[in-house]
């Protein structure tokens, strides 16, 4: 019987990958450990390795497929001594034997059904789809345009016959009948009963991405060919997920204030000068400003310990150490690798450390370990000008810091006007963790690290 390859889970949470590229092909043999496919998971593309060895008899997964149900069969591996005619059936097999995730269970009984798929639309003499009745509570296709058109017109979209794909109601179709004057609406033998109140929502449901409106509701707002879509893809939508989690979930509040960094960049100038450098001339580190920054938030929750710390429903949980997630925008997304122990690490290895995970981060590169956890996090958006902005902290942090650029600003020193180089942060924190005095003590502690940057050093 030919051995199954599933669909790994390659994360705790993950539920579904996209099989980027297959690294084998049929009729090879593999030996356990050898590299078989690559897997794209919602943050990061991960090499995957055979467990058995034997010859691949057929790949049930093509590259490129998304949304890959983990535990999916996407192989079947012939052992020793098996040839082709072993596969027959033995897909269909597989796929009934994988584990499948178990459906929800009703919360009450009287909990409305799910919406019945509407029926496959049958062919009229014409090529079109014969008009698709509502009376047994289908739901009629039609594109979101149709359903704005036809109801200013008043038309009923069940008796009108649909020419788009699968027998879908389109534009054209509306204007046919109106202009025909079929599909026009029955007059309601009774006034109607006053709909029922939207039901509330469980808490910690999800609103609708759309504010409460559908995704139909939404797409008839505009005019059919003035957008593209752009279907989401894993990332994406871990991203919209995870944030509308952060804000319903984590009460923030955000405290702000301007710290000087000419210190820290003569500083930063002298240290760079000074780097030693290999036989061809390239330096051992080139320290940035985010750099600094990464360090003196570690030293900054070191200093405060209790506002290192992470919620949980029983307990907060105090970090011995500051691991820090660093934002990193990469093409259509965003992730955060993490410095782990950063309140240990000098800033060249710090910034080398970072440089390297940026890389990875944007080749898709990095492993679940490398993003995943953490105790804060630093957004830096100083590079694009931005001069202030309130970040959304990613669970489980308790902050994350938001950096502004750094800008020449006239200040008052002694009583008089000077000119320094100023740049503004806002930390944003989980008041469920950390009270306001305490993020106020954090964000003082950052602020004499970074004035007086000689502290980073020792």
């Amino acid at each position: 019987m030919p051995t199954p390859i599933l669909m790994p889970a390659l994360s705790p949470t993950m539920e579904v990958g996209t099989l980027a590229k297959w690294l084998v092909k049929e009729g090879d043999s593999v030996q356990s450990g050898d590299v078989i496919a690559e897997i794209e998971t919602d943050k990061a593309t991960m090499e995957v390795e055979a467990v058995d060895e034997g010859t691949v008899g057929k790949l049930l997964v093509s590259e490129g497929t998304a949304d890959v149900p983990v535990n999916e069969p996407i192989a079947l591996l012939l052992a020793e001594g098996e040839d082709k005619s072993a596969l027959e059936g033995a897909a269909a097999t597989a796929k009934a034997g994988a584990p499948k995730a178990e459906a929800p269970k009703a919360e009450k009984a009287d909990a409305p059904a799910a919406e019945a798929p509407a029926p496959a639309p049958q062919k009229a003499a014409n090529g079109a789809a014969a008009p698709q009745s509502e009376a047994s509570g289908g739901r009629v296709l039609a594109s979101p345009l149709a359903r704005r058109l036809a109801a200013e017109a008043g038309l009923d979209l069940g008796a009108i016959a649909g020419t788009g794909p699968h027998g879908r109601i389109v534009k054209r179709d509306v204007e046919e009948a109106e202009a025909s004057g079929t599909g026009k609406a029955a007059a309601p033998a009774a006034k109607a009963a006053p709909a029922a109140a939207p039901a509330a929502p469980k808490p910690g449901a999800a609103p609708a991405l759309g504010g409460g409106m559908s995704d139909d509701q939404i797409r008839a707002t505009f005019e059919a060919g003035t957008y593209e879509e752009l279907p989401h893809d894993g990332m994406r939508k871990t991203i919209a997920r995870r944030l509308v989690e952060s804000k319903q979930t984590v009460p923030h509040f955000y405290l702000s204030l301007d710290v000087e960094l000419d210190a820290l960049l003569k500083l930063r100038a002298d240290l760079n000068a000074s780097a030693p450098k290999d036989k061809d001339g390239k330096p051992a580190y080139r320290l940035s400003v985010n750099d600094f920054v990464i360090k003196a938030m570690a030293l900054a929750l070191k200093q405060v310990p209790m506002a290192n710390a992470t919620f949980t429903s029983t307990a907060r949980l105090l970090h011995k150490d500051v691991d820090v997630g660093v934002a990193v925008a990469i093409p259509d997304g965003l992730i955060t690798p993490v410095i782990r122990k950063a309140n240990s690490k000098t800033l060249s290895v710090i910034s080398n450390e970072m440089k390297d995970l940026a890389k990875r981060a944007r080749d898709k590169k990095l492993q679940p370990a490398e993003y995943q956890g953490g105790t804060t996090a630093v957004s830096n958006l100083g590079m694009f000008g931005i001069r202030d902005f309130a970040a959304v902290i990613n669970p489980p942090h308790s902050s994350i810091l938001a950096v502004g650029a750094g800008s020449e600003r006239a200040v008052v020193k002694d009583g008089a006007l000077a000119i320094a180089t100023v740049m503004s942060v806002t930390l944003s924190v989980d008041h469920r963790a950390v009270d306001g005095a305490l993020g106020a003590e954090v964000l003082a502690a950052f602020k004499g690290l970074v004035e007086n940057p000689m502290r980073l050093l020792v």
